[in-house]
């Protein structure tokens, strides 16, 4: 892949996206102190949490992510680059009506959601804007193009469960449900997780010469899979809806294997903090999917809780902060240090990451994600708060660490 700054948008346009990522990722977790350990899906604060991770934290740090790689990706500018700086106060704001909203004032849902049916629109707009100017061709490109389909798909079906919770149409908000749960968990941020993994891992770990097969299945599986989830839910045609339940899992497992590949192809062999933190996130994967065929078995459902757990804070939760000490001291270093190499001596990459407090964040993240997700299945509130408690520290470091990172240098420029 060519790295060059003539794509790159400026730092102080991505960085907001990072910083308030990071916040809301700490207050996801300050906020799971007012769950109880037999929480359920159907109550109004299990889904404002949910809200707050995926929102403020997921979508925050992708959006900032997508807008920094997409164009180097297809080697062109943002149609409309301006555009993000008003994209994150938009999501930021729409996130805090939309929980608030769900824990205390319902009214305020449809104006949340409003707010953040307009960001994401924005950045589809945008997105598809770039993509069109662009003539590179990949299987990274289809999956970013499709995700954002699924996307707008969520946002639509979300906002139309904002409004009947809010008391301003009248339909019935759980024919929703699965449609906004599958197309924007799976359908967004599971592929577009898929897509950018493609460029990152190869990229940061020195792989190359393996094929991509594996993620070419995986791609057409969540397709078909998260199609045929929305068709059979809004259309009560059950046979469809678990047809595509099953693909949605055998995507997840076909992007498993691609990751084996990828990783038997890895040149840069040291344990980091990123590679050690892309262990955590596997092993919540596997052990996700596990919980989760023993529900579809059972109907139990507090194996399915400890199973969205895992997969949501435990695989998509540590491969983004993962990333996060790869991505942040690169777009550091190419803004700060690029331009003066060769004329004084320069950092590292590795030297610009607090090493100690990201190796605290990664064990007491690793210790509390346990806890919580042994206390869902055993409905212990002892349990519960004490993995809460220890998350709050690796919040703490994590929060630190981001900030320290985007520090860093800032007196040369």
């Amino acid at each position: 892949m060519n790295v060059t700054r003539d794509f790159a948008p400026p730092f102080s346009l991505i960085a907001p996206f990072f910083l308030m990522g990071t916040l809301f990722y700490f207050l996801s977790i300050i906020l799971l102190f007012f769950l109880q350990s037999d929480a359920t899906l159907s109550q109004m604060q299990t889904i404002g949490w949910v809200h707050l991770f995926l929102l403020g934290f997921v979508m925050m740090i992708i959006f900032g992510a997508m807008a920094q790689l997409v164009p180097v990706v297809i080697e062109v500018g943002h149609a409309a680059v301006d555009f993000f700086y008003i994209i994150w106060p938009l999501l930021t704001l729409g996130t805090l009506m939309m929980v608030t909203g769900f824990f205390m004032a319902p009214a305020l849902l449809p104006y949340g959601g409003m707010l953040v049916l307009l960001s994401m629109v924005i950045f589809a707009a945008d997105l598809f804007a770039t993509l069109r100017k662009g003539e590179r061709r990949s299987i990274v490109v289809s999956s970013i193009k499709a995700s954002n389909i699924f996307l707008l798909l969520g946002i639509l079906s979300g906002f139309i469960m904002a409004l009947s919770f809010g008391g301003v149409v009248d339909t019935n908000p759980e024919t929703w449900l699965k449609t906004h749960v599958f197309a924007v968990f799976g359908g967004y941020v599971l592929l577009t997780i898929m897509g950018l993994s493609m460029i990152l891992l190869p990229m940061f770990g020195l792989a190359h010469g393996f094929s991509d097969i594996p993620m070419l299945w995986a791609y057409r599986l969540m397709l078909s899979g998260v199609s045929m989830v929305a068709v059979g839910s809004l259309l009560l045609l059950d046979l469809l809806f678990y047809a595509g339940v099953l693909g949605v899992i055998g995507s997840i497992g076909s992007y498993a294997y691609q990751i084996y590949l990828i990783e038997r192809k890895r040149a840069r062999k040291e344990n980091d903090i990123w590679v050690k933190s892309l262990g955590v996130a596997f092993v919540s994967l596997a052990v996700a999917l596990l919980l989760s065929v023993v529900y579809l078995f059972s109907g139990i459902e507090r194996f399915m809780m400890s199973g969205g757990w895992f997969l949501m804070m435990g695989f998509v939760g540590f491969l983004i902060t993962s990333h996060l000490y790869k991505i942040i001291p690169f777009l550091v270093w190419f803004e700060r240090y690029a331009p003066l190499v060769g004329k004084q001596s320069v950092p590292m990459l590795h030297e610009m990451i607090p090493l100690r407090e990201a190796t605290m964040q990664l064990y007491a993240t690793t210790l509390g994600l346990f806890g919580v997700g042994a206390a869902l299945l055993l409905h212990s509130n002892t349990l519960l708060y004490a993995g809460v408690s220890i998350l709050c520290v690796g919040g703490a470091f994590l929060l630190y660490s981001v900030y320290t990172m985007m520090q860093y240098g800032k007196e040369v420029l």
